[in-house]
């Protein structure tokens, strides 16, 4: 028999039950998704000032029909810069302060649904002006100071812009790859894991950022990998912002290439490159000895360093970039040098005991993971290993579902041991470098990584990385349809291969039940990027602007790809989220019922 309720129990059980009922009815959050910014700092930083493009398009259907394209650049500009714009600020077009008042009210009216929202809102606001904001979204009375003195109506502004900020967007779903390439990973994650930003933020990691992860945990081939990056980038104003003294690792490299530099390294500096081939050759020892430690990753066909020796040994040269290998032993081609071991023990000294690294490495490891399924989409950072006839491919002896599960419990259990200080696990400490560039990783997707090659030899055939079997497969309906089962989604989206639209490329599959979101963010890729946005209404990707149009300020030259539109708004009641409330619910009015009848 149920116990009888308390008085507080049955005032509880209503208000949790009528909250429950008004969040079923709300429509879903707007969600905005990103990916593969590859360090590129001060581009995702005034992208994100326009949340992407997610602004002008917000004005843009919260206003009127008749409310220009050069209104609407100049309202998005307010919003960003939180400020007024007279014509002084912007030579093109300005509207009066009452005019923006207006129309910044109406976009968050628009976005505004209930009273939970609004008391969202009036936290922020500034003490000065909470009656005046508050009046003016409730359509109240306002002093016609409020429009007439500009001081006054200048801060209005300001405090309306940042609402608008606030109110538009609901979640932010990262799909990885914030390292390499640009010099300012730093800055992005900074700006994800603020107090403002970080609840709303949802991260998947991609094979850059396992990197990171893997060498901050002690993996030393890792460490190699993610510097010699880093110097071929010269990104050294990156590496000494984390604490990274290379002083002795450019000693090393200044003794061993005391002339020009020899073979295919890119790094613009002289010092950048000898550093570049210093750290290749120790990764390359350090790599093989991982992959003849365990068998088990299945990446004997990576051993490289025995091969070429015998080439160096037989004078088999021509088609060889480069001969200058003071440090390679041709009769034990894997090991260090005396001097090449006491370089890396310094920067995995360093690398491991960052304080700052460790700070942008505790959110990753925490906050981050492989996959993210929100209203029934699933979202991964590259693909799910798969065969050539559309099924899921094993590897640890998992496949699916239940691999990814796997694969990030080996990774959180490296993350949880590096955070605390213990040791690490030998074999998942291995698996981080599996991850980063085995063939079979749901983060790489590539037969090999042909980085010898390239550095080492002039035939361009051995320099293919063979994409496996993820792209061709998501053109069959009945993997697409293998996948959905299997997650429980509707749709994947995901990145890491760069989509060209200016070749034709489409972001969405035909049917728009795959997406991939990598428009080659940074301008070591395409500089120029894409974005996904889900509102209650529709589904669509923005074509984000290339660097000199953001130069430019030309937001009326965004290009969207509508890929879904919806014949009524998704409510909350329509998604996961609304079938544990529903669950939450049913158990609630049980329990009401109970003691109705038990009152009577």
């Amino acid at each position: 028999m149920a116990s009888k309720l308390s008085l507080t129990e049955i005032h509880d059980t209503i208000r949790e039950l009528t909250q429950i009922e008004s969040e079923l009815e709300r429509n879903i959050n707007t969600t905005m998704w990103i990916s593969d910014t590859h360090g590129a700092g001060e581009r995702f930083t005034t992208i994100l000032k326009g949340r992407f493009g997610l602004i002008w398009r917000t004005a843009q259907e919260a206003l009127s029909k008749n409310f220009s394209n050069e209104k609407l650049d100049y309202l998005d500009k307010v919003i960003q810069r939180e400020r007024y714009l007279t014509r002084s600020d912007d030579d093109e077009y300005s509207l009066e302060r009452q005019d923006v008042i207006s129309a910044l009210v109406k976009i968050i009216r628009y976005k505004v649904e209930d009273i939970t929202d609004f008391d969202l809102i009036r936290s922020d606001i500034n003490m000065d002006l909470k009656t005046v904001i508050e009046n003016l979204i409730l359509g109240f009375h306002v002093p016609n100071l409020v429009y007439e003195d500009e001081f006054i109506a200048d801060k209005v502004i300001t405090a309306l812009a940042k609402i608008v900020k606030q109110v538009i967007l609901g979640q932010l779903v990262v799909l990885g790859d914030v390292f390499d390439r640009g010099d300012e990973p730093d800055k992005i994650l900074r700006i994800l894991m603020s107090p403002s930003i970080r609840p709303y933020v949802q991260f998947v990691w991609g094979n850059h950022d396992i990197l990171w992860m893997g060498a901050a945990a002690g993996n030393r081939s890792l460490i190699a990998e993610a510097l010699r990056i880093s110097v071929r980038y010269d990104n050294l104003a990156f590496l000494e912002r984390l604490g990274i003294n290379l002083d002795k690792l450019k000693a090393f490299a200044e003794k061993l290439y005391p002339g020009a530099i020899t073979g295919l390294f890119k790094a613009k500096m002289e010092i950048s490159r000898k550093m570049e081939k210093t750290l290749a050759m120790i990764q390359f020892k350090l790599e093989e000895k991982t992959i003849k430690q365990f068998p088990e990753l299945q990446m004997e066909s990576r051993l490289n360093l025995e091969k070429f020796a015998e080439m160096l040994k037989k004078k088999e040269t021509e088609g060889l970039t480069d001969t200058d290998f003071p440090t390679l032993d041709l009769d034990n081609p894997l090991e260090l040098t005396q001097e090449e071991e006491d370089v890396i023990n310094d920067l995995v000294r360093q690398f491991t005991s960052s304080p700052k690294i460790r700070d942008l490495m505790k959110y990753l490891f925490e906050d981050g993971k492989l996959y993210h399924i929100n209203n029934y989409i699933l979202n991964i950072h590259a693909l799910i290993p798969s065969t050539e006839d559309g099924k899921f491919d094993k590897l640890f002896g998992k496949k699916g579902r239940e691999l990814l599960k796997h694969i990030e419990t080996m990774v959180k259990n490296v993350g949880r041991r590096y955070l605390e200080g213990t040791e690490q696990d030998p074999f998942e400490l291995a698996v981080m470098f599996y991850l980063w560039c085995g063939p079979k990783s749901p983060f790489f997707g590539k037969h090999a990584m042909k980085t010898f090659e390239r550095y080492f030899f002039k035939d361009k055939v051995t320099h293919k990385e063979k994409t496996l079997h993820w792209g061709e497969n998501l053109k069959k309906k009945e993997f697409m349809d293998l996948i959905m089962e299997e997650f429980g989604a509707e749709r994947i989206v995901y990145g890491h291969t760069p989509v060209d639209i200016l070749k034709g490329e489409k972001i969405a599959s035909p049917d728009g039940r795959s997406i991939n979101i990598d428009g080659g963010f940074s301008e070591a890729y395409l500089g120029r990027g894409h974005s996904l946005i889900h509102t209650p209404y529709s589904l669509y990707a923005i074509i984000l602007p290339s660097l000199d149009e953001i130069k430019e300020a030309k937001y009326a030259s965004l290009k969207f790809e509508e890929i879904a539109r919806f014949e009524r708004p998704i409510k909350v009641r329509d998604v996961y989220k609304g079938t544990e409330l529903q669950k939450r619910r049913d158990e609630l009015q049980k329990k009401l019922r109970e003691y109705i009848k038990k009152s009577k």
